[in-house]
C-alpha cells in the first residue's frame, strides 16, 4: 500500500513510521523543506535506535520505504492518505479540498484530529464517502490505541477495511462516534 501523510511533524512522523515498519511505502508532505529535513533526520535516527535494541533488523531497509516530498501533486497515486497538521477546521477543509482533487477517486482520506467534526471536513471534499479519521495516540509508535472514527458520509465497509489495516500495523483499532 501507498501512504500519503500530510505534516511532517511529531504526530506525522510518527505515524509515518508505523506505516513504514508495517511495509508500506510512504510519502510524507510538508510544504516546510526544513521540517522535512527535520523529519528525516528523526526518523534515520529512531530507526538507528530500534535496530541497535533489536526491534528491527535494518534500518537502512526501513528508510528506504520514505518518501519526504514538499509537493503535494506527488500524492496522487496514494491509496491512504492521513493528515497530521494544526487542529483547525477550516485548514483541514482547505488541505483536503486540494487532497480530493489530486489523488484517485478511490482513495482513502483520513485525518488525526481528535477534536473535529470528520463529518464537517468531509462535507468539503468531493466523494466525501472516503473520508474517516484515524486518530493516533502521541507517540504513534509506542501508542497501541487509535481511534476509527466515520463520517456520516463514510461508505459502508470502509470502517471495517480500516480496523484491519490498522491490526495489520500492529495497532488496537476502536471505533468511536
Amino acid at each position: 500500500m501507498k501512504v500519503g501523510i500530510v505534516g511532517s511533524g511529531a504526530m506525522g512522523n510518527g505515524i509515518a513510521q508505523v506505516a513504514a515498519m508495517a511495509g508500506n511505502q510512504v510519502l510524507v508532505y510538508d510544504n516546510k523543506d526544513e521540517a522535512l529535513e527535520k523529519a528525516a533526520a528523526v526518523t534515520l535516527k529512531n530507526l538507528n535506535k530500534l535496530q541497535e535494541k533489536g526491534k528491527i533488523e535494518n534500518a537502512e531497509t526501513v528508510f528506504k520505504r520514505y518518501q519526504y516530498i514538499s509537493n503535494m501533486a506527488s500524492l496522487k497515486d496514494c491509496d491512504l492518505v492521513i493528515e497530521a497538521i494544526v487542529e483547525n477546521l477550516s485548514v483541514k477543509q482547505k488541505v483536503f479540498a486540494e487532497l480530493a482533487f489530486l489523488v484517485r477517486e478511490d482513495c482513502i482520506l483520513a485525518s488525526n484530529t481528535s477534536s473535529l467534526s470528520i463529518t464537517s471536513i468531509a462535507a468539503s471534499i468531493s466523494h466525501p464517502e472516503r473520508m474517516i479519521g484515524l486518530h493516533f495516540f502521541n507517540p504513534a509508535p509506542l501508542m497501541a490505541l487509535v481511534e476509527v472514527i466515520p463520517a456520516i458520509q463514510t461508505k459502508v465497509g470502509l470502517v471495517e477495511e480500516m480496523k484491519q489495516l490498522m491490526l495489520s500495523w500492529g495497532k488496537v483499532p476502536v471505533v468511536t462516534k
